[in-house]
């Protein structure tokens, strides 16, 4: 049987540096870790910056081994995901810079994967995107194999990056995961996506599996009301929303409290001989908003997958 390792995306933690970090996540259950490296100026409570990709150097590389050996734990992924394919294209640059500076890092610690999104330039259609995506994404899938590392797109459609709610990152369907990884992603695959989009999570992943595309997997539950989708349509509310997650109708829970089939997808990773990690994103409203509660949620998803996950 293939080992999968049980990990979490660290993004959820942005109270703890990853010394901190580290230890409690052994302690918890954790295995490995998806390290989130997002600018150290960022602000946004899933955008946790654990490692200072910009100035990362070898002694830093060389401190994160020690600590990763001391706890038991390995790092599967260095994970940004921001829009590659912004519109600005003074943002669209800087964001590369911080892409390239990940793969740097990633090279550097031996990781093998960068996590990020394909993005989209709003201001034009798909097709166009598509052909803006080839021009300004290949050197960066090159930069990165280059120096050993593999970038991945994860399949969250970031209708929050659209002001009507549309899909803003182009890595959303099986369809587009044919086109990117034509292109030289891998894909970082999250169920938790799939079902308010209409797409069956479980014949997605077949799908993927059967082309062996599935390079990394994130743990992710979604709780959904249909009553409430009658009342507001697919993309969520229009007049009355608060906020770009304020859809109305569904929301993501962590593993075990919501839909999802974990027993029947660990398996089916397992029959495929998937051998990466499974990395809980933790962005339950319920089980988070601080420290305490956000652990909380982290060990119930070690509740539900860990005897999954041997």
């Amino acid at each position: 049987m293939p080992a999968m390792k049980l990990g979490l995306l660290t993004a959820c933690l942005p109270w703890l540096t990853l010394p901190e970090l580290a230890p409690w996540a052994s302690a918890a259950g954790y295995r490995t870790l998806e390290v989130a490296a997002w600018p150290t100026d960022s602000d946004h409570i899933h955008q946790a910056a654990h490692l200072d990709v910009a100035a990362f150097t070898r002694s830093a590389a060389d401190d994160v081994h020690a600590l990763l050996a001391a706890n038991d734990l390995t790092i599967s992924a260095v994970t940004y995901c921001d829009n590659n394919l912004h519109a600005d294209p003074e943002t669209r640059a800087r964001i590369h810079r911080h892409l390239r500076a990940c793969v740097d890092t990633a090279a550097t610690l031996g990781v093998p994967f960068v996590g990020t999104f394909i993005g989209r330039d709003i201001t034009r259609s798909v097709a166009q995107n598509l052909v803006l995506a080839e021009q300004e994404l290949t050197p960066l899938i090159t930069y990165a194999r280059d120096r050993g590392v593999r970038l991945l797109a994860e399949n969250c459609p970031m209708e929050g990056w659209h002001p009507d709610g549309y899909p803003g990152n182009l890595a959303y369907s099986p369809e587009l995961w044919d086109w990117m990884t034509d292109l030289g992603f891998g894909l970082t695959y999250d169920p938790s996506h799939l079902p308010w989009l209409g797409i069956d999570p479980i014949d997605a992943l077949s799908f993927a599996l059967e082309r062996g595309i599935v390079a990394h997997f994130q743990a992710k539950d979604i709780e959904i009301d249909t009553r409430a989708r009658t009342r507001y349509g697919v993309f969520g509310k229009t007049v009355s929303r608060t906020s770009p997650t304020d859809v109305g109708w569904w929301r993501y829970r962590v593993p075990g409290r919501g839909s999802l089939d974990w027993n029947r997808i660990v398996d089916m990773l397992y029959s495929a001989g998937y051998a990466g990690s499974i990395a809980v994103e933790h962005e339950d409203p319920v089980w988070g908003g601080d420290l305490a509660r956000t652990k909380e949620g982290l060990l119930i998803a070690v509740q539900t997958l860990g005897p999954l996950v041997r």
